[in-house]
């Protein structure tokens, strides 16, 4: 059985996975040591732990780098603070996140620090103990960008203390920054979370060259076969593993063709599925509402793409795009995975730091959950998809389903911007078009 490169640390385990290597001290120019630790802790799922120290001269650097995944999209996090509460609130940033307080045009650019585990207020300290260190000799030879500085300075402390609102934007091009939601699973009213695609150039600065951009285009592009399964390598998104992904094409009855591709890792066990519907967007968005009155509705096949928000009103719970890409399940695999996701929608909300009036949330909001999987509890889903690619299966089809109800219905325009279709041109697309 395969081992996974990233591994969670426990005192239970005899072999520590620390690997030795011999490397250049920067300081004397001798050899030192540099240990390496590839392993998982929280919020920052993989990272590298390095460690080096040299014997001849005594010097020792630490250091600790990502190893996450690069999502496919950046994330944008917009935050109103209102008082010291929302200083407190947790953030995962990594080294690839800029924040940028636009009352006073103050901008921390990305790449600039390295990544770290802190609070709303930690990375104001940053920013002023970073502005601050230049002080003294700004003074002396440019006093009026010394002046101005001074003046940041001075209301990034105001922000700090909590007196004054304002709005925290923090961006994210690798995808893997988070700021805690105190409310979660609920949407948090002062926070606004956004996903977008990256330029050619925020790739670049992640690593991703056009190459390799151009060949998942290509991949994705080719034409499938529908009785074919198609097969390419890939790595296990929970321990890095080198698995095979397969990919085939598959006919839902009553809806459309779709694109479904899973994996399984020998080494850690855990299979992820993802679906892509065909067609592409359709005209209008889709609601669907499923009452369920017996446990036999728990083996109703869904597709939840991933726009897709699910919403149960008697928990007063919604989850916007539940999962990072699209699913194809049924309602209990749905809900177990609603379940499971609970910890990774809001990570602060367990081990040590969480505070009991969270846990406790977290908890019955869990067991909830739980009796609905084991038919003690029955409740209405809504499946809201601005899209309208996805489908939940009607049990009395081609006739009318009496505990399930379609609604199609006109998108916003905010929805239509947030997909990115709003400025979207299908016809005309040359001056000499228009000019017809």
């Amino acid at each position: 059985m395969t081992e996974p490169i990233f591994k969670e640390i426990s005192a239970e385990e005899s072999e520590s996975g620390i690997t030795e290597l011999e490397s250049l001290c920067m300081e004397c120019h001798e050899n030192g040591t540099t240990r390496l630790l590839l392993t998982r802790i929280p919020f920052f799922k993989e990272v590298i732990l390095s460690s080096f120290e040299c014997e001849h001269c005594g010097l020792k650097n630490n250091e600790i780098k990502s190893a996450s995944e690069i999502q496919k999209k950046g994330v944008k996090y917009k935050l109103k603070i209102n008082g010291s509460k929302d200083l407190s609130r947790q953030v995962v940033r990594q080294s690839s996140a800029m924040f940028r307080i636009d009352e006073i045009d103050f901008e921390a650019p990305a790449f600039t620090s390295k990544g770290a585990l802190t609070t709303i207020e930690g990375m104001l300290q940053t920013a002023i103990d970073g502005l601050e260190q230049q002080q003294p000799v700004r003074k002396i030879m440019e006093p009026v960008l010394a002046e101005k500085i001074s003046e940041i300075i001075s209301i990034l402390d105001k922000y700090k203390s909590g007196d004054i609102p304002f709005t925290l934007i923090l961006e994210d091009i690798s995808g893997n920054s988070f700021i805690e939601n105190p409310r979660a699973p609920e949407q948090d009213p002062a926070m606004m979370v956004t996903q977008f695609v990256r330029t050619s150039e925020q790739s670049e600065q992640l690593g991703l060259t056009e190459e390799m951009e151009k060949q998942e285009e290509e991949r994705t592009e080719k034409e499938l076969a529908p009785e074919e399964v198609y097969e390419f390598p890939g790595n296990c998104h929970s321990c890095g593993t080198p698995v095979v992904t397969k990919m085939k094409m598959l006919q839902i009855p009553h809806f459309k063709e779709v694109v479904i591709m899973s994996s399984n890792c020998e080494a850690c066990g855990e299979k992820s599925n993802e679906i892509k519907a065909g067609g592409g967007i359709e005209d209008q968005g889709t609601k669907i509402s499923l009452t369920l009155t017996d446990p036999t509705d728990l083996s109703r096949d869904v597709l939840t793409s991933e726009t897709c928000i699910v919403s149960i009103p008697e928990l007063d719970m919604e989850l916007s795009h539940s999962s990072d890409a699209g699913r194809f399940t049924t309602i209990e695999g749905l809900l177990n995975n609603i379940k499971t996701g609970v910890g990774r929608i809001n990570p602060f909300a367990f081990g040590d730091s969480a505070g009991d009036k969270e846990k406790t949330k977290v908890t019955k909001i869990t067991d909830q959950i739980q009796q609905i999987i084991d038919g003690k509890l029955f409740v209405t889903l809504v499946f809201d998809d601005p899209v309208g690619n996805s489908h939940v299966q009607n049990l009395y089809a081609p006739d009318p389903d009496p505990n399930l109800t379609v609604e199609k219905y006109d998108r916003t325009a905010e929805q239509e911007l947030d997909l990115g279709i709003a400025d979207m041109k299908i016809y005309k697309y040359t001056d000499e078009d228009e000019d017809e």
